[in-house]
C-alpha cells in the first residue's frame, strides 16, 4: 500500500509545483537533484548554477539571519509546493484482515471441518436410517425431534470458533492501535530548533518547511535536508545513509549537504531546510521501501506466525523524519536473541502441543477400534452398505472428540496471556514516566542483574551550580564577594565565560514566582552563566557585543578533548583565545595563573601538583565538578596554524578554577537501596574525576566506606583490562568487574566495553543482564549492546533515544526500580497464568481420554470444552497478566535466564490441584447417579438428549476451576490468596462474569451445550466442591516442596547436565535465607576442596608460614562475607563430590547459622580506593579465601 500513496503524494506535489514553481527561484525537483549531490561536485553545482548558499537563500526568499516570516499563508504555500516533512506511514491492517490471520490457527482449522463434516453428515437421511440392525450401540428409541436437533453441535462449535477468532482479533487490533498511540505520541515529542523572524523558536518537526533555517548541534539527528550556511566544527556520522563509518566533516566551501536521518556528532552550525518529507533523501529510500515492504510483510508474516503472537516488535521511534530508513532493517535485527521469555513459552508451548497430539490421536484411535471391534467382531453385524452414513456419523463424532481433547490440550491461550500482560504493563508504564519502546524489553528489565548509570541528570538534579571557587590565589569556600575580585581578573573572567560557551546556552527568568531560574542548554555552561550572575556582572552584553558570526575559530567540546575554546580577534588585529575545560585536562596546559593583582605569574608543575592537592582534589572529595578557564593571546601576524591543536591548547594562563555542585536528586539513595535489596548491582559509569565520582556514589548509596570495592579511572581499567599486545581480555574483565561500582574519567568506549565485559562474562553461574542508562550520543554503542538500554527523555539526544529500548520521560533513577517492578511482575503474571492454564489442560485431557475410552464418550463435550477452553484461556489470561505489581517483588533476587518457567512450587501445586480435579471428577462419573438419585447419562445413545449426570460433571469442572484461579494468583506457596484482589479489578469483573455466563449455560444452554437445567441443591453440591478447591490450596501449601525432589521443572532454556540437588535454586520464598546461603556454601566447598585435594597438606603449611606476619582478621566468615554478593554466585555445575572430611561441612554450617553478619573485613580505605584487596582469611581450608588474595591466586594455579 506503501508505495500507492507515496505515488499519489509525488503525482499531486508535481502537479502542484508545475502552477507555482516561478513563485521560487527553484523547483522542488531542482532542490532533490541537487541535494543528490556530494562534497566537491554539489559545491561546483551550487557554483555554477545559484551562485552560493545566500543566492539559495534568496531564491527560496529566507534570510541566513532573520529565517522566515513564519506567517501561515507563507508556510501554507511552502507545504504545497515543496511538500510536507512527513512521510505517510503504512496503513495499519484492518480487522478483517486480523480477523484471516487468527483464523490460519491449526487447530482452530481441524475444528471448523469437524464441524462442517459432523453438519454435512446431521442433514443428510439416508434411506438405511430405520433399518434397525445397523449398530446396537444406538439404543433407546429416538424422538424425531431429536434427529432434526443433530446439528446443533456442528454449529455451536462454529460458533466456538468464531468467538475465540474475534477475541483474538480485537485482541490484536487493540495492541495495534495501542502502538499507534504511542507512535504519535513520541512523534508530537520530537522538536526541532529553527529560527522564524529572528526568533529562535523549536517546533514539532513535522511543521519543517522548506526554507527554514535550522539550528543544529552536537546530538541532533537532522530531521530534513539541507545546505550548511554557518557554524563551526561540524562533524556528521552519515553511516546511516552510507553505511561509511567515519565522521564526515561539513563546510561551506567543501561540503555542505546536510542530510535528513544523519547525526550530528560533533559542533554545531545553522543549516537552510531545501527538501522535506518524501523528497528528502531518506524519504527516497522510504518510498523505495514502500515497493519492497509488501514482499518484507509477507516474510515477516510467517516468521511472526512461529513465535506466536508474543513477537511483537516494535517499530523504532518512526518519528517524521526520515532517519530511520535503515533503522526499520534495524528493528527486526534489533535484538539479539529472542528475548528470554518468549524463548521458554515457545518451547514450552511446542513440548504441551505435542504431547496434546499424541494423546488426541490415542483417544479417536482407540474409540474407532473399540466401535467397530464390538459391532462387527463381538456382536458379528455384517457392513451393509445402507448403514454406511450411520458408521461415518459415528466416526466423525468420535473424530470430534479426538480434536476437542487436542484443543483443550494446546494452550492456545499463552501468546494471548504474554502479549496482554506486555501489552498492559507497557500502558501503565507510561504513568510511570517509562516509554517503551521495544516490547520484550519490559520484561527483560525484570531479570536484570546490573545496572550501569550515568551519573549527570540521571543520579543527579542536572541543575549545576558553582559552589567554590579558586581565584587570584584564594580558594573562596562559597561565592566570592564581587568587590574582592580584581577588576581586570572580573573582566576576563566574565568574557571567558560568556563568549566560550553555546550561544544556545541560556539562563533565563522562572516561569513560576518564587521558582529557580531557567537553566536552557549546556547545563555545565549554565552553572557557569550562573555564577556570572552571581558576580553581579552580565552576560548578555558582552554576547551582543561579540555576536556568534563574530567568532574567528571555535573548537568545540568533545569526548577526546574534553575542553573547549574559542578564538575572537581584537580590535588591534591580534587574537585571543579563551578555554574551559576540566580541571586537570587544562591545566595541564598551562604555563601562567593569574594572581590576586590580576598579572600573570609562572605556574610550574610543582605548583601545580600543590595546586592539585590543596585545591582541586579537596573541591573533589565535596563531590564537585571542577572547572578550569584559561586564555591565551596570539601576535596577528604570523597568523597561528590554527588546525594544529597541539600547539594551539598549549601554554595557557589559568584565570581561576571553580567547583561545580550538581546535587543528587533526593529519591535517588531510596531507589538505589531498593536495586539493592532486589540483587541488582547498580554502577556508576561518569566523566567525571575519580574523587567527585566517589563521593556522588557515597552520597547515593552506591557504595559503602568500608566495603571491598573498585572506583577505577578509565585509564587504570584499560590497563587492568589489557595484555601486552593492548587487546581486552575477558578473563581480565572478569576479574574486575564484580568488585568494579565506580568507573571515572571514562571514555564510551570503556563504557561500551565494561558492558559487553559483562555481558560475556561466564564468571557467574547466570548469564548478567545489563542494563544501561544514557543520554548523550557517545552512549549509543552501550545502549545498543546492553539487554535494556534507558535513554532520557528530557537530557537525552535522539541518537541515543535511537539505540534506547525504554525512554526514561522524567530522567529518573527512580523510575528505572518501577521498570524492574513492571519487568518482574510481568514474568509472575506469566507463571500465574501458566500455573493455572496447566492444571486445567491436565485435568481436561486425562478426563476427556479416560472418559472416551471407558465410557466411548467424552464427559466433557466438544462445545463444553470449547467454552471451558475460551474462559480458562483467554478470560484467565485477561483476569491473571493484569494483577499490578508490589512492593514485595522487589525483595527477591532476580530469576536468572535459565530458571524455569513452571517452577517446583508450581508443579506442586499443579499436580496437587489436578488430583483433587480429577478424584471428584472421576467420583461423579462413575457413582455421581446415584449419590444425586438421577439417571445414569454413561453410555448415552448418539443423539440422546443432554443428561443432568453429565451437566453436573460439566458445571463441578468448572466451579473448580473458577475457584482455583483464585488460588493462581500466588505462586511462590503464599497463604493468602486473596491479598490485594480488590486492587484488580479485572479480576474480580472477569470471575463473576464467568460465573453468570455459567449460570445462563447450564439452565437455558439446552441441546447446543448439552446441557440439562439443574435443582438448587444440584447447584449447591457443584458451589461446595468448587470451594473445597481453595481448602486444598492450603493443604498443599502445608506440604514443603523441598521433600518432593521428583517434581522437575518445566520450561527451562537451557538443559545443563544434571544439577545435583543441592543447586536446585528452589523457590525463592520457601528457603530460608540461612538455609539458601548454605546451599551456596557448600558448592563453593566441594569446589575448592575438590580443587586442593591432591596438596592440601601443602596449602596448610603455605598457610600458617603465609599468616605468620599478618595480624589475624577480626571475623572468621569471610567466605559466607563473599557469599553474600549476588555477583560470587559460584555454582558449578559439578557432580556430587565425595569430601574429605564431612565434619568440615557440618561444622561450618553450624558456624553459619550461629553467624551474625560479618563485621567489616577491610578497614583500610585506601586499600580500597587503590583497589587492593588486603581480606585475609582464615576459613576452615585456604580454598575459599576471596579473589585477589595470595591463596586465590595459588588455588588457580593448582
Amino acid at each position: 500500500m506503501g508505495d500507492m500513496t507515496n505515488s499519489d503524494f509525488y503525482s499531486k506535489n508535481q502537479r502542484n509545483e508545475s502552477g507555482h514553481g516561478g513563485e521560487f527561484g527553484c523547483t522542488m525537483e531542482e532542490l532533490r537533484s541537487l541535494m543528490e549531490l556530494r562534497g566537491t561536485e554539489a559545491v561546483v553545482k551550487i557554483k555554477e548554477t545559484y551562485g552560493d548558499t545566500e543566492a539559495i537563500c534568496r531564491r527560496l526568499k529566507t534570510s541566513p539571519v532573520e529565517g522566515l516570516p513564519g506567517t501561515a499563508p507563507d508556510l501554507e504555500k511552502r507545504k504545497q509546493i515543496f511538500g510536507q516533512n512527513f512521510i505517510p506511514p503504512k496503513k495499519p491492517k484492518t480487522f478483517l484482515q486480523l480477523v484471516w490471520e487468527a483464523l490460519q490457527d491449526v487447530t482452530l482449522i481441524i475444528l471448523e471441518i469437524a464441524a462442517i463434516i459432523s453438519l454435512g453428515l446431521s442433514f443428510y437421511h439416508p434411506p438405511g436410517e430405520s433399518n434397525e440392525g445397523c449398530a446396537t450401540a444406538q439404543g433407546g428409541a429416538e424422538d424425531e425431534g431429536e434427529a432434526e436437533a443433530g446439528w446443533i453441535e456442528g454449529a455451536a462449535i462454529l460458533l466456538s470458533v468464531i468467538c475465540v477468532v474475534l477475541v483474538t482479533a480485537f485482541n490484536d487490533w487493540s495492541k495495534e492501535k495501542q502502538f499507534r498511540g504511542l507512535q504519535s505520541r513520541i512523534e508530537q515529542e520530537q522538536k526541532f530548533t529553527v529560527v522564524r523572524a529572528g526568533q529562535v523558536v523549536q517546533i514539532p518537526v513535522a511543521e519543517i518547511v522548506v526554507g527554514d533555517i535550522a539550528q543544529i548541534k552536537y546530538g541532533d539527528l537532522l530531521p530534513a535536508d539541507g545546505l550548511f550556511i554557518q557554524g563551526n566544527d561540524l562533524k556528521i556520522d552519515e553511516s546511516s545513509l552510507t553505511g561509511e563509518s567515519d565522521q564526515v566533516r561539513k563546510s561551506v566551501d567543501k561540503d555542505p549537504m546536510l542530510l535528513s536521518g544523519t547525526h550530528v556528532m560533533e559542533g554545531s552550525g545553522r543549516m537552510v531546510v531545501t527538501a522535506v518529507g518524501v523528497n528528502s533523501q531518506t524519504g527516497i529510500i522510504f518510498t523505495l521501501l514502500g515497493a519492497g515492504g509488501e514482499e518484507e510483510e509477507k516474510k515477516d508474516k510467517k516468521a511472526k506466525q512461529q513465535d506466536g503472537a508474543a513477537a511483537m516488535e516494535m517499530q523504532p521511534l518512526k518519528s517524521a523524519e526520515g532517519g530511520d530508513a535503515d533503522d526499520k532493517k534495524k528493528a527486526n535485527m534489533h535484538k539479539k536473541e529472542k528475548s528470554v521469555l518468549q524463548g521458554k513459552l515457545t518451547k514450552l508451548a511446542v513440548q504441551i502441543g505435542k504431547a496434546g497430539l499424541v494423546m488426541s490421536a490415542i483417544t479417536v484411535i482407540i474409540l474407532v477400534l473399540y466401535f467397530t471391534v464390538d459391532t462387527f467382531v463381538v456382536n458379528k453385524k455384517p457392513w451393509l452398505p445402507e448403514c454406511t452414513p450411520v458408521y461415518v456419523q459415528y466416526f466423525v463424532k468420535f473424530f470430534i472428540i479426538g480434536v476437542t481433547v487436542l484443543v483443550v490440550a494446546v494452550p492456545e491461550g499463552l501468546p494471548l496471556a504474554v502479549t496482554i500482560s506486555l501489552a498492559y504493563s507497557v500502558k501503565k508504564m507510561m504513568k510511570d514516566n517509562n516509554l517503551v519502546r521495544h516490547l520484550d524489553a519490559c520484561e527483560t528489565m525484570g531479570n536484570a542483574t546490573a545496572i550501569c548509570s550515568d551519573k549527570t541528570g540521571t543520579l543527579t538534579t542536572n541543575r549545576m551550580t558553582v559552589v567554590q571557587a579558586y581565584i587570584g590565589d584564594v580558594h573562596y569556600k562559597e561565592i566570592p564577594d564581587p568587590s574582592s575580585i580584581n577588576a581586570k581578573t572580573m573582566e576576563l573572567l566574565v568574557n571567558a565565560i560568556a563568549i566560550n560557551s553555546a550561544y544556545t546556552t541560556k539562563i533565563l527568568p522562572p516561569e513560576k514566582e518564587g521558582a529557580l531560574p531557567r537553566q536552557v542548554g549546556n547545563k555545565t555552561e549554565c552553572g557557569l552563566l550562573g555564577f556570572v550572575l552571581d558576580l553581579k556582572q552580565d552576560y548578555e552584553p558582552v554576547r551582543s557585543q561579540m555576536p556568534e558570526e563574530k567568532l574567528y575559530k571555535v573548537y568545540t567540546f568533545n569526548s577526546v578533548r574534553k575542553s573547549m575554546s574559542t578564538v575572537i580577534k581584537l580590535p588591534d588585529e591580534s587574537f585571543r583565545m579563551y578555554s574551559k575545560g576540566a580541571s586537570e585536562i587544562v591545566l595541564k596546559k598551562c604555563c601562567k595563573i593569574l594572581n590576586a593583582a590580576g598579572e600573570p605569574r609562572v605556574f610550574r608543575p610543582r605548583d601545580r601538583d600543590d595546586m592539585v592537592k590543596k585545591v582541586i582534589e579537596p573541591m573533589a572529595c565535596d563531590g564537585l565538578r571542577t572547572i578550569c578557564v584559561a586564555f591565551r593571546d596570539f601576535p596577528s601576524s604570523p597568523e597561528p596554524d590554527w588546525d594544529n591543536e597541539n600547539d594551539i591548547l598549549n601554554d595557557l594562563t589559568c584565570i581561576c578554577v571553580v567547583g561545580i555542585e550538581d546535587p543528587v536528586r533526593p529519591e535517588v539513595p531510596e531507589a538505589i537501596r531498593k536495586c539493592q535489596r532486589a540483587g541488582i548491582t547498580v554502577r556508576m559509569v561518569t566523566g567525571d574525576n575519580i574523587n567527585t565520582a566517589r563521593a556522588i556514589a557515597i552520597k547515593c548509596g552506591i557504595i559503602h566506606p568500608g566495603e571491598d570495592f573498585l572506583c577505577l579511572e578509565g585509564k587504570e581499567f584499560n590497563q587492568r583490562i589489557r595484555n601486552e599486545k593492548g587487546e581486552i581480555e575477558q578473563e581480565r574483565i572478569d576479574k574486575i568487574w564484580p568488585k568494579l561500582r565506580v568507573l571515572a574519567r571514562s571514555s564510551p568506549t570503556d563504557k561500551h566495553t565494561l558492558v559487553k565485559g559483562i555481558i560475556d562474562s561466564t564468571h557467574t553461574e547466570q548469564r548478567q543482564v545489563v542494563a544501561v542508562t544514557g543520554d548523550g550520543t557517545n552512549d549509543g554503542p552501550a545502549l545498543k549492546k546492553a539487554d535494556v538500554g534507558f535513554a532520557m527523555g528530557i537530557a537525552g539526544t535522539d541518537v541515543a533515544k535511537e539505540a534506547s529500548d525504554i525512554i526514561l520521560t522524567d530522567d529518573n533513577f527512580s523510575s528505572i526500580v518501577k521498570a524492574v517492578m513492571w519487568g518482574r511482575n510481568v514474568y509472575d503474571s506469566i507463571s500465574k497464568f501458566l500455573q493455572f492454564q496447566l492444571t486445567v489442560n491436565v485435568v481436561a485431557v486425562i478426563v476427556a481420554f479416560t472418559g472416551a475410552c471407558i465410557t466411548q464418550d467424552s464427559p466433557l463435550k466438544a462445545v463444553q470444552m470449547l467454552w471451558v477452553n475460551l474462559i480458562m484461556d483467554t478470560f484467565a489470561s485477561l483476569a491473571l497478566a493484569t494483577e499490578p505489581p508490589t512492593e514485595t517483588l522487589l525483595l527477591r533476587k532476580p530469576y536468572g535466564r535459565n530458571k524455569p518457567l513452571i517452577s517446583r512450587t508450581m508443579m506442586k501445586n499443579i499436580l496437587g490441584h489436578a488430583v483433587y480435579q480429577l478424584t471428584l471428577i472421576f467420583t461423579l462419573l462413575f457413582v455421581g447417579e446415584k449419590m444425586f438419585q438421577i439417571d445414569s447419562g454413561r453410555n448415552a445413545p448418539l443423539h440422546s438428549p443432554p443428561s443432568e449426570h453429565y451437566t453436573i460433571i460439566f458445571n463441578t469442572f468448572v466451579m473448580m476451576q473458577l475457584f482455583n484461579e483464585i488460588n493462581a494468583r500466588k505462586i511462590h506457596g503464599e497463604r493468602n490468596v486473596f491479598d490485594g484482589i480488590f486492587r484488580n479489578p479485572i479480576f474480580c469483573t472477569i470471575v463473576l462474569g464467568t460465573f453468570a455466563i455459567q449460570i445462563v449455560i447450564v439452565q437455558f444452554g439446552g441441546k447446543p451445550f448439552s446441557c440439562a437445567p439443574l435443582q438448587l441443591d444440584q447447584w449447591m453440591w457443584c458451589i461446595f466442591i468448587g470451594l473445597g478447591e481453595l481448602v486444598w490450596g492450603q493443604v498443599i501449601a502445608t506440604i514443603p516442596t523441598s521433600r518432593l525432589k521428583f517434581l522437575k521443572e518445566a520450561g527451562r532454556l537451557t538443559q545443563k547436565e544434571e544439577i545435583p540437588e543441592e543447586e536446585l535454586n528452589e523457590d525463592v520464598e520457601e528457603i530460608d535465607h540461612a538455609e539458601r546461603e548454605l546451599r551456596r556454601g557448600q558448592i563453593l566447598w566441594f569446589r575448592g576442596l575438590n580443587r586442593i585435594q591432591t596438596q592440601i597438606r601443602v596449602v596448610k603449611a603455605f598457610r600458617s608460614s603465609l599468616y605468620e606476619g599478618l595480624e589475624k582478621p577480626e571475623s572468621r566468615t569471610s567466605i559466607h562475607n563473599f557469599m553474600a554478593h549476588p555477583e560470587f554466585r559460584i555454582e558449578d555445575s559439578q557432580p556430587h563430590i565425595p569430601l574429605i572430611d564431612d565434619t568440615d561441612l557440618e561444622e561450618d554450617a553450624a558456624l553459619k547459622q550461629n553467624s551474625s553478619p560479618p563485621s567489616s573485613l577491610n578497614k583500610n580505605n585506601s586499600a580500597i580506593d587503590s583497589g587492593i584487596n588486603l581480606t585475609t582469611d582464615t576459613s576452615k581450608s585456604a580454598t575459599s579465601s576471596s579473589p585477589g588474595s595470595p591463596i586465590h591466586s595459588l588455588e588457580t594455579s593448582l
